[in-house]
């Protein structure tokens, strides 16, 4: 243990706590060094094999004359079948950056990896929680990168964690060539970012699936791309991105493929609608104002209005308490009738909107699919409602109203009557069914909000808590 001093709130905290352990290995292969690996000191045989896998320089244990690992003087000494390159140098790494490439293929060879069942969303997501699970050394001192493969199920096989991210890969590989497992079609979730060298690696191995907690290189994606291989980062909030080969991917949509889906809708403002925003329920089961909580390096309300401004030109937030929210560059109306919930909130988005339509969002939905706001978004009627449906039922805080609905509105909330849906039997109303929604966002989460604390925790530390439909919960709410 060290000890550290931890300042915070004006003052030095000691502490003890483990510091990461940084091990220079020297590799010695056929009587010559040819690299010093700096890794983490256990499981050095699985780094040594799998390094050497993954340069090309053996296939199987059969290619190993002779392997040898001393722990204490930080040497291994191994002899193999094949002959190295004459011109081979020794190469310092700790498979952080680059890396050491002087013998790896590119793999961007097309079709280098074979055809293999298509993978489900759940199955990544399962892995990548195991993953996280399994990586206490990471949350313990934050210096570790951890790895995992699994089966198309989501079934994890075997974990690794170094120093180095590209270490973590080549100790799966190694540990996999000493176990006589086949790595061809499998998965792999990293803690780390995907480079050009973790792709060619993946490739190598025959991996079908690589997924990683944040981003990929513009080469890694090249090299998946030709590889064959499904890229996919920032797995977090039960989201990710797919960067290359979707269509090894599949989502349970009443049997259709994800290959079959609606592809990402094209990028751009939507014209003639206003996205709205309500910021007026109580919070009274979270205790404090949740739209002022901080979430993605800011307040909750920003991220919201953030994606709001990518997709309409023209932005309004209905609130009441419009000092609040000084720090929001867009237009604050208050109800003009108060009291009444959020059906109030929307006849003000309504009333004070310079376009037809308005999308119209609660403030505490964190998981808004911007590819379904926009299919809705682009096709709404300026005399009446276009409203989705999800298992629980009709979801009117995730809808677009034209302004045909104000008389409608009005004469509703002037008969004192506050459900959203009490005047829809006074306009045209179009559903748009949950077998439409779900080809878009399959687990329905774009209608999830947030109202607990627990909720929040779980939001904020990157897991996805139980879901709350606005429309049970918040159509009573102040608008």
């Amino acid at each position: 243990m060290n000890t550290i001093h931890i300042y915070t709130n004006g003052r030095f905290e000691e502490k003890q706590t483990p510091i990461v352990r940084e091990f220079p290995l020297v590799l010695h292969v056929n009587g010559r060094e040819i690299a010093t690996l700096i890794t983490s000191p256990h499981d050095l045989r699985f780094l040594v094999a799998g390094f050497l896998r993954l340069q090309g320089f053996v296939e199987s244990l059969a290619d190993f004359h002779m392997f040898a690992v001393c722990d204490d003087f930080g040497i291994a000494n191994v002899r193999i079948k094949n002959e190295l390159p004459e011109r081979l140098k020794p190469v310092l790494t700790s498979g952080c950056g680059t890396g050491i490439t002087f013998t790896l293929e590119d793999g961007s060879e097309g079709g280098a990896v074979a055809a293999a069942p298509p993978v489900a969303p759940d199955a990544v997501f399962r892995l990548m929680e195991e993953l996280a699970h399994r990586a206490d050394s990471y949350r313990s001192h934050g210096g570790i990168h951890s790895a995992a493969v699994g089966d198309g199920e989501g079934n994890l096989i075997l974990f690794a964690e170094d120093i180095g991210r590209h270490n973590t890969l080549d100790r799966i590989a190694g540990e996999a060539l000493f176990k006589g497992i086949d790595l061809a079609g499998k998965i792999l979730v990293t803690s780390g970012r995907v480079s050009t060298e973790m792709a060619a690696k993946c490739a190598r191995l025959g991996i079908a699936l690589v997924a990683s907690r944040t981003s990929a290189t513009d080469m890694a994606v090249t090299v998946c791309e030709k590889a064959g291989i499904c890229l996919v980062g920032y797995v977090r909030g039960g989201k990710f991105t797919v960067y290359a080969h979707r269509e090894r991917m599949t989502v349970a949509t009443h049997g259709r493929a994800i290959h079959e889906l609606p592809l990402r809708q094209a990028k751009g403002r939507i014209p003639g609608v206003t996205g709205v925003i309500l910021a007026g329920g109580q919070s009274s089961r979270m205790g404090s104002n949740k739209a002022l909580l901080p979430y993605k390096g800011g307040r909750f309300i920003e991220a919201i209005h953030r994606q709001f401004s990518e997709l309409f030109d023209e932005v309004i937030l209905v609130t009441n308490n419009p000092e609040q929210y000084d720090f929001l560059p867009c237009r604050k109306v208050g109800d003009v009738y108060p009291g009444m919930g959020a059906l109030a909130g929307i006849h003000a988005g309504l009333h004070h909107a310079a376009n037809q339509a308005v999308f119209v969002a609660a403030c505490d939905m964190p998981y808004l699919n911007s590819d379904l706001v926009r299919h809705l978004a682009t096709r709404a009627d300026p005399g009446g409602v276009l409203i989705p449906e999800s298992p629980q039922g009709l979801e009117p805080l995730h809808a677009v109203y034209g302004k045909g609905c104000l008389a409608a509105i009005e004469a509703t909330l002037l008969s004192g009557q506050r459900r959203i849906v009490s005047f829809f039997a006074r306009t045209n109303v179009n559903r748009v069914n949950a077998e439409e929604v779900a080809l878009f966002d399959p687990g329905f989460d774009t209608f999830s909000n947030i109202n607990t604390p627990a909720d929040y925790y779980r939001l904020r530390d990157g897991e996805r808590g139980d879901d709350h439909h606005p429309a049970a919960e918040l159509a009573g709410a102040a608008g």
